[in-house]
């Protein structure tokens, strides 16, 4: 548990063209991996419970050739598998899993800090169908089957807000494609952003991706889902009067 710990906080985010210690190509990863010191509880989330959360196979330590894992392996059975993609702190994440006790849901989120918030989270709700992945959700890309995934998040990602950092968005071919790969035909997709050239950037390369955009009407991506619960991203931009947009997309297929 401790040497997964200290992979993800020596990560170098900057090599481009040498190799992991496992042979695996470095991937350029522009987020933060730790922030503030964690508390005592919160290491003792990390220490005592992230291990039994964590999927197997999904490092390039353990699985270097990137076979497909079987989602059935994860939850115990063959459940719809849903996936969170940059969980933050991890409100959403168990709201859905409290109300969803059948399906199984996937949190990726390599921000440490976020993994212990959620870690205390799940404690206090008790709920049990859940994996987290604490790292790049590219990793779980890799190595997801095709069309595995029934419904998938994206909510408040790094806006990344100049222009010549757009590339590094999530929704980018790079990330797109493997997502759409992993996605059931017929499969939703849901984007949240206060930041209207993310929504522009979403609305120009999801659908190129292989999603069609389901809105008819204004209040389709002014409202929030009837089963949202805020976050903690989101009340930040409501204080600070930037407004929500929520986007919902199906999987072509």
């Amino acid at each position: 548990m401790a040497g997964k710990l200290l992979a993800i906080s020596r990560l170098d985010t900057t090599m481009t063209d040498t190799k992991h210690p496992s042979g695996a190509p470095w991937r350029n990863f522009y987020g933060r991996f730790k922030g503030k010191t964690l508390r005592d509880s919160q290491m003792d989330y990390l220490t005592e419970d992230l291990a039994g959360w964590m999927p197997k196979n999904i490092s390039w330590e353990d699985n270097p050739d990137r076979n497909p894992i079987n989602t059935a392996d994860i939850f115990g059975d063959d459940r719809e598998t849903w996936l969170e993609v940059g969980f933050g702190g991890g409100e959403h994440l168990v709201h859905q899993a409290a109300e969803n006790p059948n399906v199984g849901i996937i949190g990726c989120e390599p921000f440490i800090n976020g993994v212990a918030m959620l870690l205390g989270k799940v404690r206090n709700a008790d709920v049990k169908n859940i994996s987290i992945h604490p790292g790049d959700a590219r990793d779980m890309l890799d190595v997801l089957p095709d069309a595995s995934i029934a419904r998938a998040f994206l909510l408040y990602p790094d806006p990344w807000p100049k222009k010549r950092h757009h590339r590094r968005r999530f929704v980018t071919p790079e990330h797109l494609e493997p997502l759409a790969r992993v996605m059931k035909p017929g499969a939703i997709f849901r984007v949240a952003t206060d930041i209207p050239d993310y929504v522009r950037q979403t609305l120009e390369q999801v659908p190129r991706c292989g999603f069609e955009w389901l809105a008819e009407g204004p209040t389709d991506w002014r409202e929030p889902w009837g089963d949202w619960i805020s976050t903690r991203y989101e009340q930040k931009a409501l204080r600070e009067g930037r407004t929500p947009h929520y986007l919902t997309f199906r999987r072509l297929g």
